[in-house]
């Protein structure tokens, strides 16, 4: 419940007998969880938790039970055998309790209207965490790294650009630096293919010549996770993607690679 939103503790009766109640207020909500609804350190607590006006839930085995009785809501959580081979041990029923605290819990997400970044607030670690929150502009190539070259750039300056930067393509940009087009190591492998490893007039190729124009592109601000899937879910899978804002303006460049070192 509190990873999902909804602020939850766990009390043990005993400690609860011994000072623990000073957390329980109006406010709250208890919650008890007993197979047979007769466990005596819960019992203990009723008339207690009665005299505070706090509102009661059991998950309970038994609807005809004490606390089941005694509480303002009942969830039925009894079960025909227990998997235990001696149908003594906890075990189916304590899964059974399990599953309806799941289903409050995602009832109460819900009922709030909890959403995507509500939850990723919530997550920040992990690959969960990542997923809902990390964006493109945390890991792409921007500023001095992001490779830019002019659309009538030579071969030559392209080879250049492509083996200093080491990020396996260069962005295409015009004299405002709004993206024209992106040019590949595949990019130059098909020209010298197409031109022939005998044919020195390669170099006189043209960036124009070589680029592909309209590229698939993404933005700053797209979640890290979806320039992943935008690369990877389609027939044939791409490995870098041009960082584009709003206004055509080229901003950057991310690898496949970018983004799964970081941990997606």
């Amino acid at each position: 419940m509190t990873s999902s939103g909804t602020a939850a503790i766990h009390l043990h009766p005993s400690d609860a007998l011994h000072g623990g109640l000073g957390i329980l207020t109006p406010d709250d909500v208890v919650m008890m969880l007993s197979n047979s609804g007769e466990t005596s350190e819960l019992l203990e607590l009723l008339p207690y938790i009665k005299r505070r006006e706090v509102p009661l839930v059991a998950i309970v085995g038994s609807l005809k039970s004490t606390i089941a009785r005694r509480a303002d809501a009942v969830l039925d959580a009894s079960v025909d055998q227990e998997a235990c081979p001696l149908n003594l041990a906890p075990t189916t029923s304590t899964t059974v309790a399990l599953a309806l605290g799941d289903a409050l819990a995602m009832t109460l997400m819900r009922a709030k209207g909890l959403t995507e970044d509500d939850f990723a607030s919530n997550h920040p670690a992990g690959q969960l965490g990542k997923r809902l929150t990390l964006r493109v502009a945390d890991l792409m190539h921007s500023g001095s790294e992001n490779p830019t070259i002019g659309n009538d750039a030579s071969w030559m300056d392209i080879v250049s650009t492509i083996s200093q930067y080491g990020l396996g393509a260069v962005n295409v940009v015009d004299d405002e630096g709004k993206l024209m087009g992106i040019v590949t190591d595949g990019d130059l492998r098909r020209s010298l293919q197409r031109v022939g490893p005998r044919d020195f007039s390669f170099a006189n190729l043209k960036c124009d010549e070589l680029m592909t124009r309209n590229p698939v592109v993404t933005s700053p601000e797209t979640l890290a996770f979806e320039a992943l899937r935008l690369m990877e879910d389609r027939p044939s899978q791409i490995n870098v993607l041009p960082v584009v804002e709003p206004n055509g303006m080229c901003v950057g460049l991310i690898r496949l690679h970018d983004i799964v070192r970081s941990g997606l």
